[in-house]
């Protein structure tokens, strides 16, 4: 008996050991089923399978994502500037380097972080989801790089999509007060295909925000200084329907000095050279040649310029009206200088008059005093045959007509001397009238020159046109 009930006890022994493994191996076994599941739902793919995400889901990709469709979407936007990059005047065109910030809220999407390990957002594709059609009104070519290819999703909703990209977009240029101008371009956002009724596109930051913000991101500037950019909100009705569109407006200036090293001193440099070329004498051809030159020159600077600025300017750039009466008053001058030497030649050829009729003078009296000797010994051998033939009334006579001859020649040598008197005037006083005009010419151009320059300078300090 007693050794059938220790056999008994070691049967029940066996029994109960093999039960407390059974439920010690179904316990290894729970956790670690539990231990998966929990792993399973502690990542994106988890999330996308409770969402139900795909790419051929017609509820998240074919349209607003909004439960009753006769709400609108509100869409906010930032924009900042990084770069100015470029600014061709000659197209009237910006290249901008800008990062672009959308929020909208899609009402599909929603989870709770707790059941998902405290996962609050996630980075999916965005082929996964809509996306509002927003575009750059004033953009005129596609950047070539790639958008970017993600979208932030938050537990509530909230998704949120960043792209940077190089913007080429249209900016009407005012260029009167070129190289001291301010430039304002705009770029404009704005639905492709929704009305305002649709979506509600609006500016996430205030105008003194997106400043500041543009000018601590802002990474290079080139020939054009970012003074501020202010935005705005606007509605427009382009296509038979009203779109909200945001309009970001930057506000640049330009670098000048390189302008006024390489234009505008080297202008008034020449109109220094040509009121110095009056120290130079009106006699010789150098004066002429010299001031062509430099007229010459400013014409060169006169093409240059014709290619930086844009045709379609509506006013005439105080550049050019700079350049315009430097050439005028440098033409001014040189019609002076023709004038002088036209005088001055006359003067030269009134001189040469002079030189002639002295010679003639000479050669009239030498012929003279050669006449009265022949006269004589002709009257003398007259009056000895006339005496032989003739009586003496007839000698007196003869004697009257050759002292009417001799008082004859006589005048005719007064007559050259006024001449020649007349002459010697005459030369003096086209010298007398050139030094005149030099004189008063000196005193306009100087007078012109600084009143000139003063207006030209007064206008560019304007601050606004």
């Amino acid at each position: 008996m007693i050794a059938g009930f220790f056999l008994l006890l070691l049967l029940v022994g066996e029994n109960g050991s093999s039960s407390e493994l059974q439920d010690d191996r179904q316990m290894i076994n729970e956790t670690t089923i539990r231990d998966n599941e929990v792993e399973k739902l502690c990542n994106f793919q988890a999330i996308v399978r409770h969402l139900n995400l795909r790419k051929d889901s017609l509820k998240y990709t074919m349209s607003r994502p909004i439960i009753n469709n006769s709400h609108h979407t509100d869409v906010l936007l930032e924009m900042k500037l990084h770069a100015i990059l470029d600014m061709r005047e000659i197209d009237q065109t910006l290249i901008s380097y800008i990062w672009v910030y959308l929020e909208w809220t899609n009402e599909y999407i929603k989870w709770d972080p707790n059941q998902f390990c405290g996962i609050k957002d996630m980075t999916i594709p965005t082929a996964y989801l809509w996306m509002p059609d927003i575009t750059i009104v004033e953009m005129t070519e596609k950047d070539k790089a790639s958008p970017s290819p993600y979208l932030c999703v938050n537990h509530n909703g909230l998704i949120e999509y960043r792209n940077d990209q190089m913007v080429v977009s249209t900016c009407k240029l005012h260029v009167y007060k070129f190289p001291f101008d301010f430039q304002k371009c705009n770029i404009s956002f704005k639905s492709i295909m929704y009305s305002d009724a649709e979506i509600k596109l609006q500016p996430n930051n205030s105008n003194k925000t997106v400043t500041e913000w543009s000018r601590d991101f802002m990474q290079t500037q080139y020939e054009w200084l970012f003074v501020n950019m202010s935005v705005t909100n606007t509605t427009v009705n382009e296509f038979d329907f009203d779109q909200l569109m945001v309009v970001y407006t930057i506000t640049m200036k330009r670098r000048s000095v390189l302008y006024i090293a390489n234009f505008l001193l080297p202008v008034f440099f020449f109109l220094v050279l040509d009121l110095a070329s009056f120290l130079v004498s009106d006699s010789g051809g150098e004066k002429l040649g010299f001031k062509i030159t430099v007229l010459l020159a400013v014409t060169v600077m006169q093409l240059l310029l014709n290619e930086l600025l844009p045709s379609s300017s509506n006013r005439i750039p105080l550049i050019a009206v700079y350049c315009i009466g430097g050439f005028s008053l440098m033409l001014l001058s040189l019609l002076e200088t023709i004038l002088v030497m036209h005088l001055l030649d006359k003067d030269s050829a009134a001189r040469d008059n002079e030189t002639d009729g002295i010679q003639d003078i000479k050669r009239s009296s030498h012929c003279a005093s050669v006449s009265g000797v022949s006269a004589e010994e002709t009257s003398s051998v007259s009056l000895s045959v006339s005496s032989l033939t003739q009586k003496g009334s007839s000698s007196k006579l003869t004697e009257v007509a050759f002292a009417l001859e001799k008082v004859s020649d006589e005048l005719r040598e007064t007559g050259k001397t006024v001449t020649l008197l007349s002459s010697n005037r005459k030369s003096g006083y086209w010298t007398r009238m050139v030094k005149k005009i030099n004189k008063y010419f000196v005193i306009f151009y100087l007078t012109a020159v600084t009143v000139f320059l003063a207006i030209m300078f007064s206008m560019w300090i304007d601050v606004e046109d």
